[in-house]
């Protein structure tokens, strides 16, 4: 079985805990208020940012997803990927975005001082730093399609290695 199948589980799992989880962290007295983190958010369109996130991960799992089982299980018919399909898209949509967001208010907190907020904000309020945020999406698929033969060659080599190491010697 592929790596990226024994992922993409874990990861569907971790991300619904992550929604669910309730943070309870101690707030420093100089931190900002949960006013000062939510206008940060709002500035770097996080909301938005965390969709097209799930969107993009959800259809390069629905790629990769969609390989294995058609291995596994020849017979599965286009009804059946397209109901898949339909199961991804409702649990995208209704995924809790803004409950996770809430949960991250006093983790930053918890890490940023009031001026740090501040800085960010203003950083993240200029045209440098809405570029940054703009690009970041396109130059981490790029990354990624640059990068992922190299980590697919190093994850068949490595089971490979553990499967010789696993099989009796003769």
């Amino acid at each position: 079985m592929r790596l990226t199948s024994w992922l993409c589980a874990p990861l569907i799992v971790a991300l619904s805990l992550c929604a669910g989880a309730q943070t309870t962290v101690s707030v420093a007295p100089d931190a900002a208020s949960k006013e000062d983190v939510k206008k940060l958010f709002d500035v770097m369109a996080s909301r938005q940012q965390m969709a097209q996130m799930m969107q993009q991960l959800f259809g390069q799992m629905r790629t990769m997803n969609r390989a294995e089982l058609r291995k596994r299980h020849p017979d599965v018919t286009d009804a059946d990927l397209a109901s898949m399909d339909r199961r991804s898209e409702e649990f995208i949509k209704n995924f809790p975005l803004d409950a996770m967001l809430n949960d991250m208010i006093p983790i930053y907190q918890r890490h940023f001082t009031k001026s740090e907020i501040d800085a960010l904000t203003e950083f993240y309020s200029s045209p440098v730093g809405q570029k940054l945020l703009h690009e970041t999406p396109a130059v981490t698929a790029e990354t990624m399609r640059a990068v992922y033969p190299k980590i697919e060659e190093a994850v068949d080599a490595a089971l490979k290695r553990a499967e010789e190491k696993d099989s009796p010697q003769k």
